[in-house]
């Protein structure tokens, strides 16, 4: 583990350890002295007899055991986009984390629970035009916990706002103590 601490970055249903914002966010992590892994929950997502959003409780607990293992060692910052930032947040609540990067975090999704996360310094990078989850819940969940929000012209994936996005999550690690 690096001086700074570790970031585990979770990619969003569907995607994969090698998407685009997950890369980015990334490469942050390491310029800025922080390592990083990329889980891989393409093998969860498959699994559509569990639910339409594949089995989302073996990906909490896929997170939480990396979580565990990177929290013994130093810090840890737990990131992640759409379904990844669901379950970072789910498990900031069983593992001490330093901060939470989230971006298009569904603040409901269908039987689960609503988005909860730890009480940390929080990040959320949501598009105004996204198809999927309403901008105005991420802004009323963000306002409850006085978390940093940008909200960009762009639609659920964000993919006119990668750079945007690793812009904001360097501005949460350069931020923390």
């Amino acid at each position: 583990m690096s001086a700074r601490g570790h970031c585990i970055l979770s990619h969003g249903f569907e995607s994969g350890p090698d998407a685009t914002k997950v890369t980015a966010l990334a490469k942050v992590a390491e310029r800025l002295g922080w390592s990083h892994e990329r889980p891989d929950y393409t093998d969860l997502d498959a699994r559509t007899d569990v639910s339409r959003l594949g089995d989302v409780a073996a990906r909490v607990a896929r997170l939480q055991a990396l979580a565990q293992a990177a929290a013994a060692r130093g810090p840890l910052v737990l990131a992640g986009s759409s379904l990844g930032a669901w379950i970072s947040g789910q498990v900031s609540l069983r593992v001490p984390v330093r901060a939470l990067f989230l971006m298009a975090p569904p603040t409901r999704m269908g039987e689960a629970p609503p988005l909860q996360a730890a009480e940390v310094p929080t990040s959320i990078v949501h598009g105004w035009r996204d198809e999927l989850i309403d901008a105005m819940h991420v802004v009323e969940w963000a306002r409850a916990r006085r978390a940093t929000l940008l909200l960009v012209d762009d639609s659920h994936r964000l993919e006119a706002n990668v750079e945007t996005s690793a812009q904001a999550f360097a501005r949460l690690l350069e931020r923390l103590p």
